[in-house]
């Protein structure tokens, strides 16, 4: 054998052995007989056969001990496991996948638009979030818009303040190991050039017709005067200028310390020339973001929300977000016994879809900016008021009534600046109604790492996705995150200057007995966080490993006023996937009990959560992608 066929084999073979990608075939469970599935007891407890694809799963369940990421995309994926691989730590690979995501997944999230983070440290075993949306330009008002129609989707009027590279260097500065170079050097060859994917090929060649209207925008998806084929080297060249100018502003000032080189990005960003170009160019198009904006927007650390679920810890964001529904329908939950129910029983997908739009119908009216507007925070996530809600699901029927509560009432202890009898008690208002779709979401990404020390990483990102503004010759894409803005004037999630909109963005961290145990998210708009409690149910209630969690059939509701899009509601909407439509035994009996049922076709929700499960107490994590939009994982 000639020598460099001997090379090659070893490289191959250590390919294999890192990546686990083909020790399990795709019609196979990942513990059946000649897998290489983990023989440890608590493994084969989460390995309970389900109805998947012949008793396994499209794709494999990857494992190891070292680190695991799991991305959008293969090339999101591959940049943090560069940062594992080098050393870093699961901050350092998620902050270069949410990079890396900026580049290559830029029909569902752009650099310039939003990612709130949620990061487990386990040095401290302490659970912390970074604040990830921008604020809205000081120049917003209701009436730059047709208050028929709500504030579009689509183009520079619907941006807020960029917050992606304050978010990431906050999080380096604080829980990362390395520098804004190293982390960025991914997403930096990236914006160089990368094969066009199949997928965005298609999202530039449906949303060329608008974007003609931003020279900016032809110039940069355009590039040739046409739509980039699918396997055409795709240059970036703008957005690579950015962030070639952002690492030389950080080494500039390398030799005042890591803090002060990271912080020195932040600034060069924000209140440097960056930030002027930006707000030029948003402004040249008929942008009303300035520089101004800019320099006043800061990313910081926020405490997290929780609730226990038996022997796991859920942390979500805060209010700004639509994370507490996740932990109120847990609450809700926890009156019944899911496994009782059975898994994608009738009885299981009403009591469950019931829980959903109970917690929806509050996030409805009561959710905003904290920093603007007083949430009942306590009284939501109370165990009186979830007793007094539960009360409200019947087993043999629902409503198409929209059913918002009081939680107001429950707002018990006050603290010293906060008068509860000052909420107001929205439970009889009406949603707002527009009178046409004014958008539809591009989507979202979501990113998770883990290294071998427990550190948790868990991000979703979001905004600036197709068709997008491109910002002057930053090559950024603007943000469209206003759209998520209502008009009524007295509504919590109002427009206003300087304000978050309330956001659908939500990670997750889970602990398991008090020990770091999961990190997880999705794209998916309103129905991220209907999604992500399956995901979680399937595998504490049902014993699924992961891959299987994320594969199962999934049901969502529309009973909610939608995040998007003009914000319609959609009373009684139940929707299936083909595998759970096809039982019409099933859909008749959801009929029966005042669902409207419709099918969303086969293996299509909107979502694709990812998902890492770290064990504790061996160090074995589990990652999982999910098959809908090729997420994808590498463990080592």
């Amino acid at each position: 054998m000639h020598r460099w066929q001997s090379v090659f084999l070893v490289i191959l073979a250590a390919l294999i052995s890192i990546t686990g990608v083909f020790t399990l075939s795709c019609d196979r469970s990942p513990d059946s007989p000649g897998s290489s599935g983990d023989d440890s007891t608590e493994v084969k407890e989460r390995n309970a056969p389900v109805s998947l694809h012949k008793g396994g799963t499209f794709y494999p369940i990857v494992r190891g001990r070292r680190g695991a990421v799991v991305g959008g995309n293969p090339y999101t994926a591959q940049a943090g496991f560069r940062l594992l691989v080098s050393g870093g730590n699961a901050i350092d690979a998620g902050v270069a996948m949410v990079l890396a995501a900026a580049i290559t997944e830029f029909d569902s999230y752009g650099f310039g638009g939003e990612v709130p983070l949620l990061i487990y440290l386990a040095d401290r075993d302490e659970v912390v979030v970074i604040n990830g949306v921008g604020h809205a330009p000081q120049a917003s008002r209701a009436d730059l818009f047709d208050t028929e129609k709500g504030i579009p989707g689509v183009g520079p009027l619907a941006a807020v303040v960029p917050s992606v590279v304050d978010n990431c260097v906050l999080a380096l500065q604080q829980y990362g190991s390395r520098s804004f170079c190293e982390v960025s050097a991914p997403a930096l060859e990236l914006a160089q050039g990368f094969p066009m994917i199949e997928g965005l090929s298609e999202s530039i060649e449906e949303t060329a017709e608008t974007m003609q209207q931003w020279p900016n925008s032809v110039r940069t998806f355009l590039p040739r005067g046409r739509v980039p084929r699918p396997g055409e080297w795709f240059v970036q060249a703008d957005l690579a200028s950015t962030l070639q100018a952002l690492c030389e502003a950080e080494k500039r000032a390398a030799s005042q310390g890591r803090e002060q080189a990271l912080q020195a990005v932040r600034d060069y960003f924000y209140r440097g020339p960056i930030a002027q170009e930006y707000a030029r160019g948003a402004q040249e198009v008929g942008g009303i973001l300035s520089a101004e904006d800019m320099a006043v927007f800061e990313a910081r650390v926020e405490k997290p929300l929780s609730t226990n679920f038996g022997e796991y810890q859920v942390f979500k964001a805060g209010f700004w977000t639509q994370g507490p529904t996740f932990l109120h329908m847990l609450g809700l939950l926890s009156h019944f016994d899911p496994q009782s129910l059975g898994h994608n029983t009738v009885d299981y997908i009403h009591i469950v879809t019931e829980a959903m739009k109970l917690a929806f119908a509050d996030r409805d009216v009561y959710f905003g900016d904290p920093d603007f507007v007083k949430v009942p925070d306590r009284g939501y996530l109370s165990s009186d008021y979830i007793r007094e809600r539960v009360q409200l699901i019947d087993l043999g029927g629902t409503t198409s009534d929209r059913r918002p509560g009081n939680p107001w009432k429950y707002q018990e202890p006050p603290s010293a600046s906060e008068d509860p009898s000052s909420g107001k008690d929205r439970s009889s208002e009406e949603p707002p109604r527009y009178s046409m779709r004014t958008s539809s979401p591009r989507d979202t990404t979501s990113a998770e790492a883990a290294d071998s020390n427990g550190n948790l990483f868990s991000a979703t990102a979001s905004g600036a996705w197709l068709p997008s503004v491109i910002a002057g010759n930053t090559g950024i894409p603007m943000s469209e995150r206003m759209e998520s803005f209502v008009l009524d004037p007295d509504h919590p999630n109002v427009l206003a200057p300087r304000k978050r909109p309330r956001i659908t963005l939500t990670p997750t961290i889970v602990l398991r007995n008090g020990k770091p145990w999961m990190a997880m998210s999705t794209v998916g708009g309103d129905y991220q966080e209907q999604v992500m409690l399956q995901v979680f149910l399937n595998i504490v209630v049902f014993g699924m490993n992961a891959q299987q969690a994320v594969e199962a059939p999934k049901f969502t509701t529309d009973h909610l006023v939608d995040s998007f899009a003009g914000h319609p509601f959609e009373a009684g909407a139940l929707n299936l996937e083909e595998r759970l439509f096809k039982d019409t035994r099933l859909v008749r009996d959801l009929e029966g009990r005042g669902h409207a049922v419709e099918s969303t076709g086969s293996w299509r929700n909107g979502t694709a959560p990812t998902v890492i499960i770290y064990d504790a107490d061996t160090g074995i994590m589990e990652a999982a992608g999910d098959p809908r939009r090729h997420r994808h994982a590498i463990a080592w």
